[in-house]
């Protein structure tokens, strides 16, 4: 199985339009996928990003125009201004490492949470919301709510950014595959190329 290594925040609404497809992708290639949520500000401020509020007039505008194209082409619910952005995705991020150490399912998960932020008006920054997505999924929300404060999921979440920033990571969603990046849910058709010219015939 190929690997390709899905580095990724809860707070992006181009990671929420990928992720159908790419769960879509992983299940017609076969491929490994390890999904590794990571500080998004802290790739940014090392790579010349800035956030969404500090961005040019002209770089807003054009922002929201693609996310009402993307949103028509995909035919996806998404709230363009949802009530809860920019949201605090940190204790959500943690909730999913913790689900990834415990051999969960890392990618129902995140769509949920995803979900949650861009189509239903959820706020991921509240325990009690958390809780109740996680439940949803049957999941023990209040027990993968305790384990997301515990040092090594603290400690992952630390890892997956230092290693998407010494990967040249500066954006989300960035796959990588082998040494090559694709970044955006616009490459996905680049992913699909290179993880179908790595499948086994």
């Amino acid at each position: 199985m190929t690997k390709v290594t899905v580095f990724y925040s809860l707070n992006s609404p181009w990671t929420y339009l990928a992720w159908p497809r790419f769960r879509a992708l992983v299940d017609r290639t076969g491929a490994s996928p390890d999904y590794r949520p990571i500080r998004v500000a802290e790739a940014f401020k090392v790579s010349g990003g800035l956030p969404l509020a500090e961005r040019p007039r002209q770089r807003q505008a054009y922002r929201m125009m693609e996310l009402r194209r993307w949103r028509e082409h995909l035919a996806m619910p998404l709230n363009l201004e949802p009530r809860f952005f920019p949201v605090d995705d940190r204790r959500a991020a943690g909730m999913v490492i913790a689900l990834g150490q415990r051999g969960g399912d890392v990618a129902a998960l995140s769509e949920a949470l995803l979900r949650a932020v861009w189509a239903e008006e959820r706020d991921i920054a509240d325990p009690a919301t958390l809780a109740v997505i996680a439940g949803e999924q049957g999941l023990a929300g209040e027990g993968l709510l305790a384990a997301a404060q515990e040092p090594a999921v603290i400690a992952a979440y630390d890892a997956n950014t230092e290693i998407a920033i010494t990967e040249g990571v500066f954006g989300v969603p960035t796959f990588a595959i082998g040494d090559e990046l694709f970044w955006g849910q616009d490459r996905l058709d680049f992913v699909a190329r290179a993880l179908e010219r790595q499948a086994p015939t």
